[in-house]
């Protein structure tokens, strides 16, 4: 080897984007405006939403009685929950190289309006939308969804 310093700070610096990457491959939307009590269960933690936090996969949104959200993905889809709303972002995966993705969200309770983003312009069955009776594929740009404790 001639250059083992060279060699060994090519790998460390390497490693330092392949965790960056991963960091930032977690973190798949964000929280643009919010009114009210809003929540993000995250795994077993209940965290208390503010306008800029981030949004990762398997992230469930929980609005109060009297609240609304707005948040845009990084393929720039767009959600507004309404009152008494619970989404789960079930699944998403976007390279926004290849424009390329999957996103699936399951609407437990409450409104949901959609504009989608690039995933579903580059493949329409990528983006789905669940409920307890339903699956919807997104086709158009723009839908609401509203599920109700009757449904």
């Amino acid at each position: 080897m001639k250059h083992p310093v060279a060699l060994c700070l090519t790998f460390c610096l390497m490693m330092v984007a392949v965790i960056a990457q991963t960091a930032v491959a977690a973190e798949i939307g964000q929280i643009k405006k919010l009114s009210n009590s809003v929540h993000i269960l995250r795994g077993d933690k209940k965290i208390a939403a503010v306008p800029g936090e981030l949004l990762h996969r398997e992230d469930t949104v929980l609005t109060g009685a009297d609240s609304k959200v707005g948040i845009t993905f990084i393929d720039n889809s767009r959600f507004s929950l309404g009152a008494d709303s619970q989404v789960e972002l079930s699944r998403f995966n976007f390279n926004p190289t290849t424009q390329e993705g999957r996103f699936v969200t399951t609407v437990k309770r409450g409104t949901l309006v959609v504009v989608s983003g690039k995933i579903a312009k580059f493949s329409p069955d990528a983006m789905k939308v669940r409920t307890r009776t339903s699956m919807i594929s997104v086709r158009g740009t723009k839908f609401m969804v509203k599920v109700s404790d009757s449904d």
